[in-house]
This record gives structure tokens, C-alpha cells and sequence, in this order.
């Protein structure tokens, strides 16, 4: 074991770094396929189960089938899929061939997979039937994108990728790439901006599997998974395949939307041992008529990450099943979590204490350490940080320091060593675990007629839950009221990701502003 330092902190460097000549795929896949693995379940989707050997000849074939495309090593191709046993099979593929899978964000609208498709120049598109309406647009206004492909469905003029892969020769060897080598990307939520294509390195899929999956996690082999978090995201990523295929558990996926409806009937059909969820769902779940009774689920772990879990929701949920939520934090920068509580270690209301591996900062707005029990902004390092920000130097040169990664996210250490989180050190609002720019719902709002002006703010929901709350003046002569209010968070939903509209929609005669005419959002979310 080895340490280094960094800024006065020291990282214990826990695991093997991988060999210079390394393929991510290779070693999920293939740690999988002993006499012992290979027939075991490791996937159950809405159609079916599927082998780790159904797997590796997926892989094969998808490999196969993209390089029979044209498609080369090290160019991109976009996957905008629900959760099913094809987005491991094509993710798997891609970087087994070395082509760089780039994981879209399902939940977007038709002017982010423009944009996506244009930033990436991905060869090849990949969607959920369901999708079609806004990915088909995206790829015929794509310069580099030759081929959309669907999966989960058949659509007439459209290849399925069930056929594709059907006929495909398969690739049986794998990419000599290295453990730098970009392995796939993730988007990040556009938070200061248009979406930013974060690049990671082969080597780190495992790596957050030896930091935290397997020893803070406690995943095992007879484990089955269930992760809410869908697996475009970072974290339902880790929790969905690399972690499970680190140690050939199980895991269950689910293409519709989480609603309590849907978690609470696989919770109970599938008993899934191990489910990984957002703090926003837990208090959907624990406000369902559906909750299951304790003696009717299977679960032994829990996890939360995306936003800060209330301790009131922790605690309800832990007495009502007598499992504990682990709550963290990760980013779509450092891959997975890198802040966690432990099973024997958990405070509710913190984020925990840093993961072994990863090295945690709290500074200044010079850099500099503050005092214990001080806010101060988030550094992290750690062997998982992306590589960059794709086609964005200035933005990669400000979040990516040296060895440390700025997370946006403000926090202080209370006296035990516990990391409080405080709020972000911009606007920006965490929906869902998924970061909304105001500015992004104000203009959307500011293009409906009746809108003069709006502002927009985070307001706590009855679970002290974060959602957008909406300041809106109106154009002379309109008047305001509940059906003007649908309304205008029905146009957002149109104009934006669902996720973003605002929960509540107050009409003013006017908003704060300073003596320059900009807003004062502080006055506006100390009302809130």
C-alpha cells in the first residue's frame, strides 16, 4: 500500500492500478465466465433473464456488428436507452472493440441530442423506440451520425437492434487499449450551460467498484440488484454493472420511469437484496399505500445519492424495514461516490466521511483549508476523476486542479468528521439528484405570452425536498390564477426536460432587483 500526498492530505492508494494494457470490458466479462459464473442470471429486464455468458456473446456481437458499421476505435456512438439487458450488451460492446460509448440522459429534449450528437460526432445512435420522436430529429440534423438504430421496440424504417445484432459476426477478441485510454463518456446536466461530455479512462469502472462497491457497499455475488438510478447516470452506473459484474451478482433492471407503483411491485417480486435510490423517491415510497410490509422484501442494503437524504426520511425508512440508507455523494466528474456513510458508521443529516481512495478538501475562495465547522466549497481527489471536459479547455481548467477536482458542492465537517452539505456555491438546484440551471426554466417560462418576466428559485418541498418555485410578473392587462398556472408548467415541460418545471408558480407585480436591474434570487428564496 502506498500513500501520496496531495495538498497536506494523504490518499491510501487501496487497489492494484490496473496494467498498462487493459480493457474494462475484458475484465468485467471475463471474471464472469468460470464454470462456477457463466450460467448465473446477470441481468433480469422486462423480456427476460440473461447469463453472464448471454453477455459476453452480446458483447461479442454488438462489437462485431459496430466495427461491420464503420465505426472505428476511439470515434463515439450515442445511447439514449431505457434500462435493458441491450444497454449493457451495446456499452460492453462498444468498449470491447474500443469505440467510446456516450451514455445519454433519457429524460432530455430533442435540442440536447443536437447538441450531444454534434459535440460527440458520434458515428452511430442507438434509442429506445419510445425515444424516437426526439432522437430521430437529432440524428437527420447530425452531420457525423450515419445510422439510428432502435431497441426496446420495432419501428417500421428502422433497423432493431435485436436484428442487428442477429446477424452481426461476432468480434471475439478484444481492443489492445490502455487503462488511460477514454473508455466512454457520461454528459454532464448542462448545469452552467450546454451539457459537458466528461471523459473517463478504462480503468476506472473497476476502480470504483474496489473502492466503494465492493467494500463500503458490500456487494457480493449472491446479491441482486435493483438500482432506481437508471444506468446513464454515474451512479446507477456503478450500482447497475460495474459493481455487480466486479463480483457476478445479479441485477434487475427497469425501462419504465421509477414511480412507487413500479419500485414497490419488483421490490416485492424480484427481492432484489441490494436497491440503490434517490432521496426524493424514498420519500415518494414511504408516502405510497404500496409500501411493502419488511417481512415481504429481501433487502439488506440501502443507498442515496444525487441530493442530500433528510435524516427524517433515513430514519423512517430504517424503522420501517430495519435497513439503513447509506447516504453519499459522487459526481458525474469523479464516476461514483466518493463521500459515504457505513453500516457502522452512519449519521443521519451528513454525507458520511470520505471513502478510502479519494482524498476530501473543504476551501475558500482562495483555495485555502477553512477552520473545522467552517462552509467552504468541495475538493476531491481520487483515481476515478474524468480526464476532461471534451472540446472544453476553460471549463476543464477551472473544475479539474491538478490532482483535484472542484465539485460546486458547498459543505463544513462537523466535529466528529462528518461532511454537512450546505448548498450549492452558484444557483444551481438539484431536482431529483439531477442539477437544473434557473435561468434555463426562466427563459422557457419568459417564452409563454402571458410572461413579462420570471425568476426562479429552489423551494423545499413537505420532505425538505429541493424543487423549482417560479416568481412570474405578467404582461399588462393578464390575469393570473390556477389554470394560467397549469398552463404555463405545462409549457415548460414542453419546451424542457419534465423534471424541470416548476412546482410552484406564484404571479407578482414585480421581482427584486439591485439598482443595475439584476434580481435579487436571495430575497426571493428567503421567502421561499
Amino acid at each position: 500500500m502506498t500513500e501520496s500526498k496531495l495538498g497536506g492530505h494523504l490518499i491510501e492508494a487501496q487497489l492494484r492500478a490496473p496494467a498498462r494494457d487493459y480493457n474494462a470490458a475484458h475484465d468485467l466479462l471475463t471474471r464472469n465466465l468460470s464454470a462456477a459464473r457463466a450460467a448465473r442470471t446477470a441481468y433480469i429486464d422486462d423480456r427476460g433473464r440473461y447469463s453472464f455468458a448471454d453477455l459476453e456473446r452480446a458483447s461479442a456481437a454488438a462489437a462485431g456488428a459496430l466495427l461491420a458499421s464503420g465505426v472505428c476505435p476511439e470515434q463515439r456512438i450515442l445511447i439514449a436507452l431505457h434500462d435493458s439487458f441491450a444497454l449493457p450488451a451495446l456499452f460492453l460492446g462498444a468498449i470491447r472493440a474500443g469505440i467510446v460509448p456516450v451514455l445519454a440522459n433519457t429524460l432530455l429534449a430533442e435540442q440536447d441530442y443536437v447538441w450531444m450528437l454534434a459535440d460527440s460526432r458520434a458515428q452511430l445512435a442507438v434509442a429506445s423506440a419510445a425515444l424516437l420522436e426526439r432522437l430521430a430529429p437529432a440524428v437527420s440534423a447530425a452531420r457525423y451520425c450515419r445510422q439510428l438504430l432502435i431497441a426496446d421496440g420495432v419501428v417500421p424504417g428502422y433497423t432493431a437492434v435485436d436484428t442487428w445484432l442477429g446477424r452481426a459476426t461476432c468480434y471475439e477478441d478484444y481492443a489492445h487499449t490502455s487503462s488511460d485510454d477514454a473508455c466512454f463518456w457520461l454528459y454532464s446536466s448542462g448545469s452552467t450551460g450546454l451539457p459537458k461530455g466528461t471523459v473517463h479512462v478504462h480503468a476506472s469502472l473497476l476502480q470504483t467498484a474496489e473502492l466503494y462497491g465492493i467494500p463500503i457497499l458490500g456487494i457480493a455475488q449472491d446479491d441482486v440488484v435493483f438500482s432506481a438510478a437508471k444506468l446513464f447516470f454515474a451512479y446507477g452506473l456503478g450500482n447497475a454493472l460495474s459493481f455487480p459484474l466486479a463480483v457476478g451478482a445479479t441485477t434487475l433492471l427497469m425501462a419504465e420511469r421509477p414511480t412507487p407503483a413500479a419500485v414497490c411491485q419488483r421490490l416485492v417480486a424480484a427481492r432484489p437484496t441490494i436497491f440503490n435510490g434517490v432521496p426524493t423517491l424514498y420519500a415518494s415510497l414511504l408516502a405510497s399505500a404500496e409500501l411493502p410490509r419488511r417481512e415481504e422484501v429481501a433487502l439488506r442494503r440501502c443507498t442515496s445519492a444525487g441530493e442530500a437524504l433528510p435524516a427524517d426520511i433515513g430514519q423512517r425508512w430504517a424503522a420501517h424495514f430495519g435497513v439503513d440508507i447509506l447516504d453519499g455523494i459522487g459526481s458525474t466528474e469523479m464516476l461514483h461516490i466518493f463521500l459515504s456513510n457505513r453500516v457502522d458508521r452512519l449519521r443521519y443529516g451528513t454525507s458520511g466521511t470520505p471513502v478510502p481512495g479519494y482524498a476530501v478538501r473543504v476551501v475558500d475562495e482562495v483555495g485555502a483549508d477553512v477552520a473545522p465547522g467552517e462552509i467552504g466549497e468541495l475538493h476531491v481527489a481520487g483515481p476515478t476523476a474524468a480526464s476532461m471536459y471534451w472540446n472544453n479547455r476553460a471549463k476543464s481548467r477551472t473544475t479539474f486542479l491538478g490532482a483535484w477536482t472542484r465539485t460546486g458542492d458547498k459543505y463544513r465537517v462537523d466535529d466528529d468528521g462528518y461532511y454537512v452539505f450546505c448548498g450549492r456555491s452558484d444557483d444551481m438546484l438539484k431536482v431529483g439528484g439531477i442539477y437544473v440551471a434557473p435561468s434555463e426554466v426562466e427563459a422557457a417560462l419568459s417564452s409563454h405570452p402571458a410572461v413579462l418576466e420570471a425568476a426562479v428559485v429552489g423551494r423545499a418541498d413537505e420532505h425538505e425536498l429541493i424543487k423549482p418555485a417560479a416568481y412570474v410578473v405578467l404582461v399588462p392587462g393578464q390575469a393570473g390564477g390556477a389554470e394560467l398556472e397549469h398552463a404555463l408548467q405545462n409549457h415548460v415541460k414542453s419546451l424542457l426536460a419534465p423534471y424541470k418545471y416548476p412546482r410552484w408558480v406564484e404571479f407578482v407585480t414585480e421581482l427584486p432587483k439591485t439598482a443595475t436591474g439584476k434580481i435579487q434570487r436571495f430575497k426571493l428564496r428567503a421567502g421561499a
